[in-house]
């Protein structure tokens, strides 16, 4: 590596203690609890409680999806070349806990407002809070390459952040369903949405605390900006970051997180449908549905690094992609030729409780393992810039990953509209021929998404013997 003279630091150990995997990891609780949140409760609650028009309530997310577009890049360029005692990453991430924290506090506890002004709340809150998660969660992510080098364990500290990731957003979920949501008014009761805004709040402010203080020590081993004899102007930027952002491999990956989004937001805006109305689950099955997450999640954080020791990254990643992809499908496929047990037959619950356990651990893992991969984009970037630039790596995928699955809601609701699905039915009243044609149209569209998706990893060039080679490489020119 070069010298810190020339703007990079002294090389970390590259097996990291577990404490600071654990704090590293845990910081990501405040990404999925704003993602639940955002996906799950806020059009339930602006739309059903409070009594804000939904096509406003929509408005005002893509208006902050606008913001996104243009804050996420900015603040990862911004993050690779930071100069401060504090390191390039650090100073964004003690930013945003209080600023995060309050916003998502306001958010739950609207005041009496006009539609008119309803939206502009909803959307002023909207763009703060998902511009401070950027400034945390990118530059935090950011850390991951420098926090080890080693090919194996960049898969091993990714695992950690997706699990408390998963593990934050469900237990939130758990929370709503299980606790806050249970009363006579049900989920139209707004004390319980003010109290989940109260915990949901405290809880991510602590996260990005404990993840930010549990890494600073390690601040003196992180590389410092590179310097650059070119002058600061836009041009410059926009020059770098399509250098940067040029990278075949990059791209590949890019692409595959775009499609991969997408089908997640489908399976997420289905879920309820799914399981309410084709497999005729109760409210009380659903919710131990939902309680299960935390095993896959568990399960994921040992499937991954194992997978990535024995089979390298891009063939754990379609090795456990088709695995998981064919699973997911598989049931509904087998629903319509008959193949399935009826609706209400005692043994269907736990077959496909069975399955969906299974199959989210390893769509976890592949999560996981898709990530890690970024990591190594670093050194090969590095190797032909001289920069490292892994904000704006991370960037990139952090603005695809809070944008695309809108993209997934809109193909869910035109499938929807095609079937002509009933809205507000009981499930005894929807035609069997309607469901029919809901599980023919899901299952095949996510299958098409995933092989998409796995296509596009496949052609992901960087193995762990390019790696070595990258650090090798960066080794020789440090002494030269």
């Amino acid at each position: 590596m070069a010298s810190t003279a020339e703007g990079v630091a002294p090389a970390p150990a590259d097996k990291p203690p577990v404490a600071l995997k654990l704090a590293h990891g845990f910081g990501s609780v405040a990404f999925g609890v704003k993602n639940g949140g955002f996906d799950y409760f806020l059009l339930l609650f602006y739309g059903t409680v409070i009594g804000l028009e939904p096509g406003l309530v929509g408005l005002a997310i893509f208006i902050a999806l606008v913001f996104d577009a243009i804050s996420d890049p900015i603040v990862g360029y911004w993050s690779d070349n930071l100069r401060s005692r504090w390191g390039r990453r650090h100073p964004f991430m003690y930013a945003a806990a209080l600023p995060v924290g309050l916003s998502y506090f306001l958010l739950w506890s609207p005041p009496d407002l006009s539609q008119m002004g309803l939206f502009l709340y909803l959307t002023v809150l909207a763009v703060t809070i998902r511009t401070f998660i950027t400034f945390y969660e990118t530059p935090s992510s950011a850390l991951l390459p420098e926090l080890s080098r080693d090919y194996e364990e960049r898969t091993s500290i990714q695992a950690y952040r997706l699990f408390f990731g998963w593990v934050g957003g469900n237990a939130m979920s758990v929370l709503m369903f299980g606790v806050l949501l249970t009363g006579p008014l049900g989920m139209r009761d707004p004390e319980g949405f003010r109290t989940y805004g109260v915990v949901a709040s405290v809880l991510m402010v602590a996260a990005i605390l404990v993840s930010a203080i549990g890494t600073h020590h390690r601040i003196p081993t992180f590389s410092k900006p590179s310097p650059n004899p070119d002058p600061f102007s836009l041009r410059r930027v926009v020059r770098e970051m399509l250098e940067i952002l040029s990278e075949r491999s990059f791209i590949a990956l890019f692409v595959a997180t775009v499609i991969f989004s997408i089908a997640l937001g489908v399976n997420t805006s289905l879920a309820f449908l799914m399981l309410n109305y084709f497999w005729g689950f109760s409210e009380f099955q659903i919710f131990i549905w939902t309680t299960t997450v935390f095993i896959s999640a568990a399960m994921s954080f040992f499937i991954a690094p194992f997978a990535v020791r024995r089979l390298g990254k891009k063939r754990a990643t379609i090795m456990l992609g088709l695995l998981t992809f064919t699973i997911q499908p598989l049931p509904v496929l087998l629903r319509l030729v008959d193949l399935m047990p009826e609706n209400g037959d005692p043994i269907l619950f736990p077959i496909m409780l069975a399955v969906n356990i299974l199959d989210l651990a390893l769509i976890i893992s592949v999560q996981t393992v898709s990530y890690s991969m970024i990591a190594d984009l670093v050194e090969s970037n590095q190797v032909k810039t001289g920069r490292r630039n892994e904000g704006v790596y991370y960037a990139a995928m952090t603005f695809t990953r809070k944008t695309t699955q809108g993209l997934g809601v809109l193909s869910a609701g035109v499938i929807l509209s095609l079937i002509a699905f009933p809205e507000g039915a009981e499930p005894s009243a929807v035609p069997q021929d309607t469901l029919w044609q809901l599980g023919a149209f899901y299952a095949p569209t996510l299958l098409i998404l995933w092989m998409a998706a796995l296509y596009c990893l496949s052609r992901y060039k960087i193995d762990k013997a390019q790696h070595e080679a990258n650090l090798a490489a960066l080794a020789k020119a440090s002494e030269g």
